[in-house]
């Protein structure tokens, strides 16, 4: 049976779990409409995982993904966290704000958090997915054994072979289109940057696994190429941004809307590289030489500057993730959209 068919989707289209941006409300009104909704629970602790899945379970009894960081956990290094406050503190001056004194991690990986896992097994979910590596092989087991589905991002085939190897059912394609943060297992290491077309024939070929296609893709039609590059279905996170169910604020809405759609991958925001919006942070993390923190505890003062931005009226220094696709984004309601989507996949 095919992971479409194990899932009863009747649209081949996943609503990507976009931290901070997608909602309970968003995932069941996708899923109610024969997609496949995702809350992301990354950077919440397992309370708040238990509290959004029984959110979007009162709104829809279909399948939806749970999303989870599996990121290396951050090593603290004092000296350049101090390294990176300084040169954010004449920024952080021209808002009359301070920069904070010391920086934390503010979220954990899934690959030591056991209490997430606990939380997850509790009312296992149909599909969990896997962004920025994979945990361990009890981890794996223990989701496998309760039933749910697999997921992971990679972006070259080495990360997909290693997503096969570790027993994962599907791959995620992400295309250097994407918008969001770049899902490499090792963030060190070179990027291929292998766009989304080449990427989903690539691993469709090569990787053993059903591939999903993510990046870039806004309309049925990006939807439809996917399918005949051999994915099994296509991520689609930037098109849903605008939607009234996101949680998104109206600045970023309303620069994806009415901006020129330009985007650019930076590492200033949260200390990893991720596509965003071209604005006020990304042109300053580009004047910046210093070496940023570890993700997330980078994030804790992209955050606290643009608390202090926002205070001052500016919301230029937001994490305003967007793909490539940016300037084709629509807002529609998340169930009326996916009904779009079909019929535009139908004419295309």
């Amino acid at each position: 049976m095919t992971v479409l068919a194990r899932l009863g989707l009747s649209v081949p289209v996943i609503q990507a779990p976009m931290a901070g941006v997608s909602t309970p409300e968003m995932a069941a009104a996708v899923s109610n409409a024969g997609g496949l909704g995702s809350i992301a629970v990354g950077a919440t602790d397992a309370d708040g995982a238990r509290a959004m899945a029984a959110a979007t379970r009162m709104r829809t009894d279909r399948p939806f993904n749970v999303n989870l960081f599996a990121h290396a956990p951050a090593r603290a290094d004092p000296r350049r966290e101090a390294g990176w406050l300084a040169a954010l503190a004449p920024t952080f001056a021209a808002f009359g704000a301070e920069a904070p004194v010391a920086l934390r991690e503010i979220y954990r990986s899934f690959v030591e958090d056991d209490a997430m896992l606990a939380a997850l097994l509790e009312a296992p979910p149909a599909v969990v997915g896997f962004h920025f590596g994979l945990p361990g092989a009890d981890r794996i087991r223990a989701l496998k054994d309760a039933g749910c589905v697999l997921l992971a991002t990679a972006t070259c085939l080495s990360e997909a072979e290693a997503a096969r190897a570790a027993g994962i059912d599907a791959v995620v394609a992400q295309g250097w289109e994407a918008g969001g943060h770049r899902g490499v297992f090792d963030p060190a290491a070179p990027d291929d940057r292998l766009g989304t077309m080449a990427l989903t024939r690539l691993l469709a070929a090569r990787a053993g696994l059903p591939v999903i296609a993510a990046g870039g893709i806004m309309d049925g039609r990006g939807v439809r190429a996917a399918l005949d590059l051999g994915a099994v279905a296509a991520q689609l996170g930037t098109a849903f941004v605008a939607c009234p169910e996101s949680a998104a604020d109206a600045a970023y809405k309303a620069a994806l809307l009415d901006g020129d759609g330009r985007t650019a991958m930076t590492d200033a925001v949260s200390g990893r590289p991720a596509r965003c919006l071209r604005n006020r942070f990304v042109e300053l993390g580009e004047t910046l030489a210093a070496a940023r923190p570890d993700y997330p505890i980078a994030y804790d003062a992209g955050k606290a500057l643009n608390a202090a931005a926002k205070a001052r009226g500016e919301a230029g220094f937001g994490a305003q993730w967007a793909g490539q696709g940016a300037a084709l984004a629509r807002s529609l309601p998340a169930g009326e959209l996916v009904a779009v989507l079909a019929q535009e996949m139908g004419r295309a």
